[in-house]
């Protein structure tokens, strides 16, 4: 079996020294922070847990402007929450607030996920901000005592979203990129729809975080490097913990000679170690994430995170049996696959061109 591996040593070795102080001061930060945790979840004391929560929202507003500093000397990397107006801050907390929240059941999760990108392609593709405008003439369901017709002005981004192609880091990363490619479809004049790039790469999780391993598996990938070559490169993750499993593929198709005109990286939420390392790695890159986290644990989960989103996207495989694209795909059910039947269609030849 062919397989590319990239070690956590080797991506530590993308930080600075300036980095490594910052992520210091900021893991410093979240282990007061845990303490708080530790006496939230086990005082009985409402006067103790209220003190105790006037202590954790202190913490998290330095931890917030430490990032905000840190962010603002990187401009490659665009955080909502930091670069947007103030008045839609209140939107995304809320947003992620729902999405990290243990009571969010799987259906509410896509729901908010696919929200979450949308905000993301604002973000991205400068919406609201552009003044060129495209007309859309749709077709209404009335018709006397005519057909009625509408006449709808939309941004122009056709300049944007020509010749990028969708870089899905399979498995969790499927549905995302699935919601990312219909918006570009959706505001493109001409109805374009992105090509399709399927990496399956995972990260090896018996390992701790410092000793993590990320493992492409190029027999199970489905993808053209001639494709890929000269375009723009969309990568959409609900989370980026590491940035390992980015980091691999792209140096991948550097080392086999793929030139990207640039490399777009999507997710909801970012850590900021995995962002700082992403943007050291990678030229030409830009991060667009709707929230930065500070830290990660030893087993190299976002903290405070939302948990495993790949699973509460796409449900747990079963043990020894994880499941193909067919039957994730099938999984999603007939809402989901009918609302992207385009891309599935384009991913579905992918698939089949690659096996044939």
């Amino acid at each position: 079996m062919s397989k590319i591996i990239l070690k956590a040593e080797d991506l530590d070795g993308y930080l600075s020294a300036k980095d490594l102080d910052y992520l210091s001061q900021m893991d410093s930060l979240y282990r007061h922070a845990m303490v708080s945790f530790n006496i939230l979840s086990t005082s009985t004391a409402e006067s103790q847990k209220h003190r105790e929560e006037q202590t954790l929202i202190d913490l998290y507003n330095r931890m917030g402007s430490l990032m905000q500093e840190i962010c603002a000397a990187e401009p490659r990397i665009q955080v909502y929450s930091f670069v947007s107006p103030q008045e839609t801050h209140g939107e995304v907390s809320r947003l992620i607030a729902k999405l990290r929240d243990v009571n969010t059941g799987r259906q509410e999760f896509v729901y908010y996920i696919q929200r979450a990108f949308e905000l993301l392609f604002t973000l991205a593709f400068g919406v609201s901000g552009r003044t060129n405008k495209n007309y859309l003439i749709v077709r209404t369901p009335v018709t006397i005592p005519v057909q009625n017709f509408a006449v709808h002005k939309i941004p122009n981004v056709d300049d944007a979203v020509h010749d990028t192609v969708m870089c899905v880091m399979l498995r969790g990363a499927l549905l995302p990129s699935m919601i990312l490619s219909k918006e570009i479809q959706e505001y493109s004049s001409t109805g374009y729809i992105t090509p399709f790039a399927l990496f399956k790469i995972k990260r090896d999780d018996t390992k701790s975080e410092t000793t993590m391993e990320y493992v492409l598996d190029l027999d199970h990938s489905y993808f053209d490097l001639a494709q890929l070559d000269g375009k723009h490169l969309l990568f959409a993750d609900p989370m980026n913990a590491t940035g390992g499993s980015l980091v691999t593929v792209v140096k991948y198709l550097l080392e086999q000679g793929v030139k990207p005109a640039s490399v777009k990286f999507f997710n909801v939420i970012s850590a900021l170690k995995g962002s700082l390392r992403v943007v050291r790695a990678i030229d030409n890159i830009t991060i667009y994430t709707l929230w930065m986290d500070p830290s990660l644990n030893e087993r190299a989960y976002i903290m405070p995170g939302l948990g495993d989103a790949g699973d509460r996207i796409n449900g747990s495989d079963e043990e020894g049996h994880p499941r193909d694209m067919l039957r994730l795909v099938a999984d999603y059910g007939t809402n989901i696959t009918g609302l992207y039947r385009s891309q599935l269609r384009i991913i579905e030849e992918t698939v089949l061109r690659r096996r044939s």
